[in-house]
């Protein structure tokens, strides 16, 4: 680029994440998750919490972001953001960063690359819900929409990190990238991708 005068300008720095991983080479292979996926580029995944309380404002938040709000959550089963990892967003932040050097140790590829791949393959296509009819309760099958299937893989990724590292002295950093890895590669020792599989499976059940 040359200004008016016909001075070269300097070229803008890409914006890597965490300055190491560029956003813009990676792809989305499922074209319904396109849209609900955000790979904006940024330094730090933080949005200080800009979308909270906007109708699906999750969306235009970072997918890594969202990993590392999953990742936050890391104390009581059923009660967000409490226990030991509650509100730690900077450790859980270190715990991703870590855990995308290992995996990119391990396979060569993009580690955001590899976290796309395991969204894609981790969120589950069919769900059940209750439907009362006459008095009595019945379990019908519905399709999960692109958002809630991105969010129900991020929060399983997540749940098989904590609960592989749990009382073993494997840090949570590798359990995190194995349960990355695997899920990329549709592994059914993963926890997502068993979580997934039983999930489409109870649905069609109730179909």
């Amino acid at each position: 680029r040359r200004s008016r005068r016909g001075e070269r300008m300097p070229r803008e720095p890409k914006i890597l994440l965490f300055n190491k991983w560029d956003l813009s080479e990676v792809k989305v292979k499922d074209p319904g998750l396109k849209g609900v996926i955000s790979l904006k580029p940024v330094y730090i995944p933080h949005s200080w919490g800009r979308h909270e309380h906007r109708r699906f404002g999750k969306a235009r938040v970072n997918i890594i972001e969202r990993l590392i709000n999953d990742i936050m959550h890391f104390g009581k089963k059923y009660a967000k953001n409490t226990g030991r990892m509650g509100g730690k967003k900077y450790k859980a932040t270190n715990i991703v960063k870590a855990a995308f050097e290992i995996i990119h140790l391990r396979t060569g590829k993009n580690p955001v690359q590899v976290l796309v791949d395991a969204v894609t393959n981790a969120g589950p296509n069919e769900d059940t819900t209750r439907i009362s009819y006459g008095g009595v309760v019945y379990h019908v099958s519905v399709d999960v929409s692109p958002l809630r299937r991105v969010d129900l893989a991020l929060r399983f990724i997540a749940e098989g990190a904590r609960f592989a590292a749990f009382a073993n002295p494997k840090s949570v950093e590798e359990a995190l990238a194995d349960e990355i890895m695997m899920a990329a590669n549709n592994d059914l020792n993963s926890y997502a991708i068993k979580k997934k599989v039983e999930q489409e499976r109870i649905a069609m059940a109730s179909r």
